[in-house]
C-alpha cells in the first residue's frame, strides 16, 4: 500500500498530536506507523498529499439514512411527522425504496468525510448491504415501536427481525447489528425490559433510543410511571453501557447523574434539535460528568445534511450561548466528539477516532486550498466553523479508498441520484393526495 507523505496530520490521540509535515503508513486495514518529515523509502510506494491535511474519518452516531428521500418535506409544519411522514412510511416504504434512500445517504456520508455511522431505521439487513458495498463502517439498528411500521406489524415480528439481523453480521468486519426501541413512550416498559434482557445477551452489540428528545415524552413518563424519562428506561434496565441515547434535550440533573453513573453514551443533534424549536440540550454539563458526547446528524429529514461540518457551527454555538460564553466548548472538543469521542459512543474508540499505531485505517483528506479557510492560527476552529464538506478530496475506510478526487469509487453517484427522485415523485403524488383529503374534512 502506499505511505501517505507530505501531509499535515491531526492524530486526535490521547496528546492531540499535530504534525505539521509527515507520512502515514498502512497494511492491509490497520495503520502501521506514522511520523513527521520526510516519509521512509523503505515502507511502500509513495503517494504526495501535497500539503493537505489527514485526519481520522469522522463518526456519525445517530442517523436514519433513508430519511434522505424525506429531504426537505413539508420543512416548516409542526405537525409534520404524524400529518405526512407516519403515512408515508406506511404506504410507500418498501425494503426497495429502503435501500435506494440509504444509498443516497451513503454517496453523501461519503463525500462529506463520514466514515461511521450508527443508523435506526426499518429493513435495517438492506441498509447493511449498501453500507458493506460502499465500504462505510456501521451499527445498522433494527427499530421497535407500538407505531405502524413498514417492516413489522407486532414486537414480536420486530425482535425476529432484531435477531435476524444479528446473526446476518455475527462475523462482519465493519457492521454491527442493534436493538433500536425508538423512544420509551412508544415501546413502553415491557418493550424496554425485554430489549435490555436482548442486549444483557448480546453484550457487544450497542442499543440505540431516543431519550428525553420531547416535552411528550416526559409527560407519557410522569403520567405513567411517576418518574422522569430517564428514571423509567433506568428501571425497565435500558440504562448501559451499550446505549447510545439521541438527543437528550429535557434531563434533569438528577438524570445526569443517572446517565453518567451507568455509563450512558450521548448523540447530540444540534442542528435537528434547532430546527424543530427545541431547547438546547446541556451537553457541556453531559461532558462534564464523563459522559461519551458524539455530534450526530439525526435523519436528513431533521437535520437536512449527512455531512458533519454543518453540524459543528451549530453545536458549538449552542452551547456558548447556553454558558453565554465564547470559550463554552472549543474547537478542540468538537473535532474530538466528531472522532475519537463519537467512536467512544459505539464502543469503538480502541478501533477508530484516532490515527494510532494499530488501529483501523479510517481517515479523510481535506484540501486547505481555498482561500476562506486562511489564514489558519487554530486548525481545530478552521474545521469547525469554516471547512465545507466540498473541502474533502478523498475518504478511507479500512484501508481501501472510498473517495479519491471527489469522485467515490463504491456507488455509482447518477444512479443513486436517479433512483432517489423517481421515489420522490411518488411521494409527491402522496403528499397531494393527504392534502386533498385534509381538504375535505375541513
Amino acid at each position: 500500500m502506499p505511505v501517505l507523505a507530505n501531509a499535515r496530520i491531526l492524530t486526535i490521540d490521547g496528546q492531540m498530536t499535530e504534525i505539521e509535515r509527515g507520512w502515514i503508513a498502512f497494511e492491509n486495514d490497520k495503520i502501521t506507523a506514522l511520523g513527521a518529515g520526510d516519509a521512509p523509502q523503505d515502507r511502500g510506494p509513495i503517494e504526495d498529499m501535497q500539503g493537505d491535511l489527514i485526519m481520522p474519518g469522522m463518526v456519525n452516531p445517530h442517523c436514519h439514512m433513508p430519511m434522505a428521500l424525506f429531504r426537505g418535506l413539508a420543512e416548516d409544519v409542526d405537525n409534520r411527522l404524524f400529518r405526512y411522514i407516519l403515512p408515508l412510511e406506511r404506504a410507500l416504504v418498501t425494503a426497495e425504496v429502503v435501500e435506494i434512500g440509504a444509498r443516497l445517504a451513503a454517496l453523501e456520508m461519503i463525500r462529506g468525510g463520514v466514515t461511521t455511522v450508527a443508523d435506526m431505521y426499518y429493513f435495517e439487513d438492506r441498509i447493511g448491504a449498501v453500507l458493506d458495498h460502499a465500504g462505510l463502517r456501521g451499527v445498522v439498528g433494527q427499530t421497535l415501536a407500538n407505531f405502524a411500521a413498514p417492516d413489522h406489524n407486532t414486537f414480536d415480528e420486530g425482535f425476529a427481525r432484531l435477531e435476524a439481523l444479528a446473526d446476518l453480521f455475527a462475523d462482519h468486519p465493519r457492521i454491527d447489528a442493534s436493538a433500536a426501541p425508538h423512544a420509551p413512550y412508544s415501546t413502553g416498559f415491557d418493550i424496554m425490559e425485554r430489549v435490555a434482557n436482548w442486549s444483557a445477551s448480546h453484550p457487544n452489540l450497542p442499543v440505540q433510543m431516543h431519550l428525553a428528545e420531547t416535552e411528550a415524552e416526559l409527560e407519557w413518563a410522569q403520567k405513567t410511571h411517576g418518574c422522569t424519562t430517564v428514571e423509567a428506561a433506568d428501571r425497565a434496565g435500558l440504562l448501559t453501557l451499550s446505549l447510545v441515547a439521541a438527543h437528550v434535550v429535557y434531563p434533569t440533573d438528577a438524570d445526569m447523574d443517572l446517565l453518567a453513573a451507568r455509563g450512558v453514551n450521548v448523540a447530540y443533534n444540534a442542528r435537528s434539535n434547532g430546527k424543530a424549536g427545541r431547547p438546547i440540550a446541556p451537553i457541556t454539563a453531559l461532558r462534564e460528568r464523563g459522559i461519551n458526547v458524539g455530534i450526530a446528524t439525526d435523519g436528513p429529514m431533521s437535520g437536512n445534511t449527512l455531512d458533519l461540518f454543518s453540524q459543528f457551527g451549530p453545536a458549538a454555538m449552542f452551547q456558548k450561548i447556553a454558558g453565554n460564553s465564547r470559550g463554552t466548548l472549543p474547537c478542540t472538543d468538537v473535532i474530538r466528539m466528531a472522532t475519537i469521542e463519537g467512536a467512544a459512543t459505539l464502543g469503538k474508540a480502541d478501533q477508530i477516532g484516532s490515527l494510532e499505531v494499530g488501529k483501523q485505517a479510517d481517515l479523510i483528506r481535506i484540501s486547505l486550498a481555498d482561500p476562506r479557510l486562511h489564514p489558519i492560527y487554530d486548525i481545530y476552529s478552521m474545521l469547525t466553523f469554516a471547512t465545507l464538506p466540498s473541502d474533502v478530496l478523498a475518504t478511507m475506510v479500512a484501508g481501501q479508498w472510498l473517495m479519491q478526487n471527489r469522485h467515490v469509487q463504491t456507488i455509482e453517484a447518477d444512479k443513486a441520484l436517479s433512483d432517489a427522485l423517481q421515489v420522490a415523485r411518488t411521494f409527491k403524488a402522496k403528499i397531494v393526495e393527504i392534502d386533498q383529503t385534509a381538504q375535505k374534512e375541513i
